[in-house]
């Protein structure tokens, strides 16, 4: 019977085995040096806030597992001979197998600073990282402050973390405002005035120098770089972006460059060696996405096309138009299609902002500019529905079809506050156009593209 191994058990590792066992008796070993069983890393943040347990993000019953006849190996590969098909283990243990899968996904980066590997120093990526933080900051009396290091979306759920437990948080951030590489200047300020409310220490355009130990190997403090100021601090958060978790391939013949190199149909260099997720790394990036993309529904879709083609039915990984969603503390943040910022704007990107006078609401869409094609939308404090965003998207619909059924799209809950007529009005006023809002129609809401 052929063998799969899968290194990993995040979403990309787990939704390969599922996929295969649904077509395939197939063996499957499923190895990980995390934790035995699958969980929601994206759910980490809810437990240390108290809204759940750890087995709360747990999919699967553990006996899942043996009743789909999935085997667990917990333990570290150390090593990959891919002349033999065998995995070395950190505990001397060895593993053959027939094909292997790379789901081993990403890792906190860190750039050397002087004392990033003291104790109370911790990203916020695996259960360990939660175990530190419950360690180093429990409450406000063990941690008196905390710095977090890096303005993406793990350091804001990181802050909104310690904020629950009143720690008090100083926020570093190197760009001059807080994600203006993704966000247009609209939404970037909305979020840095939003950050500032919620008591957090912002410091736009500030780097970490090094951080400092006490006597005991802990985080004391850490210095500015611009201006040499000294914080006192007793955990320090790294969420300065991730990168693939592959040093154990160092010298197998797997081509990496930042992750392991893949095609369309996640095969890597070796035979019968594929990776997923995070950690895999396209050698031409698909359209206007990333060559890497640490996103968990790319993982899982990388998971079910690799399953496919394991069980004999050849299948290209098509991840379609981009999507994502994140919350930003009390705002809930959802991007569809392409809608850079104004630095990586281009030449044929057109802005139509609307923001709300007074709440923390806002959108930005994106359109060509000689054509009128809608582009992509970001809506923060209203929810959108994915599948008519997806559906105009795939129909080169214009911005001007989406304003006029933009009822469509609104999944806001009964009772909300409804804006579509104010978006529309500012869309007309500054266009001089005369667009009509339609009321929303459930038949064309569950209409296909």
């Amino acid at each position: 019977m052929e063998h799969i191994v899968i290194i990993g058990n995040g979403i990309s590792g787990v939704t390969a085995a599922r996929h295969i066992r649904k077509n395939s008796d197939k063996q499957i070993t499923i190895v990980s040096a995390e934790t035995k069983y699958f969980f929601s890393r994206t759910a980490l943040m809810y437990i240390y806030m108290g809204h759940m347990k750890f087995e709360h993000t747990q999919p699967y019953e553990n006996w899942f597992w043996d009743k789909n006849n999935i085997n667990l190996k917990e333990g570290y590969v150390s090593k990959i001979n891919t002349a033999t098909k065998e995995l070395s283990f950190k505990d001397g243990s060895a593993l053959t197998y027939d094909k292997l899968i790379i789901a081993t996904g990403s890792k906190p980066n860190k750039f050397g600073w002087p004392g990033q590997d003291l104790k109370g120093a911790l990203g916020m990526y695996h259960k360990q990282d939660l175990e530190n933080l419950e360690q180093f900051a429990p409450n406000n009396d063990v941690c008196k402050r905390a710095v977090i290091v890096g303005g993406g979306l793990i350091g804001i759920e990181l802050a909104e973390m310690l904020r629950s437990r009143d720690i008090p948080v100083t926020f570093l951030v190197r760009e001059s405002s807080f994600w203006n590489g993704v966000l247009p200047a609209q939404e970037s300020e909305m979020i840095n005035k939003h950050i500032k409310e919620h008591h957090i220490d912002l410091r736009l355009s500030t780097n970490l120098k090094e951080i400092k130990s006490d006597e005991n190997g802990r985080v004391k403090s850490i210095i500015i770089e611009e201006t040499g100021e000294e914080i006192a601090c007793n955990v320090v958060g790294l969420t300065a972006g991730v990168t693939p978790n592959i040093d154990f391939l160092e010298g197998s013949g797997i081509a990496t460059k930042k992750g392991v190199l893949v095609n369309r149909m996640l095969e890597t260099n070796t035979k019968d060696v594929y990776a997923i997720g995070d950690c895999a790394e396209q050698h031409e990036a698909i359209g206007l996405r990333r060559n890497i993309e640490a996103v968990w529904y790319t993982g899982r879709m990388m998971g079910e096309a690799l399953a496919q083609t394991i069980c004999g039915n050849p299948t290209e990984y098509k991840p379609g138009h981009w999507f994502n969603s994140a919350k930003f503390l009390d705002i809930e943040y959802q991007t569809y299609g392409w809608v850079f910022s104004e630095r990586n704007k281009k030449d044929y990107e057109s802005y139509f902002q609307w923001k709300h006078p007074s709440k923390d609401i806002c959108i930005t869409i994106s359109y060509h500019k000689k054509t009128q094609q809608f582009l992509g939308i970001n809506t923060f404090g209203i929810r959108m529905r994915h599948e008519k965003f997806d559906q105009w998207l795939t129909e080169k619909q214009s911005i001007q079809h989406v304003l006029k059924y933009l009822k469509d799209a609104n999944f806001d809950p009964e009772f909300y506050s409804l804006y579509e007529k104010d978006i529309v009005a500012k869309f007309n006023s500054e266009h001089n156009t005369q667009l009509k809002l339609q009321a929303k129609s459930w038949k064309r809401i569950f209409s296909k593209a």
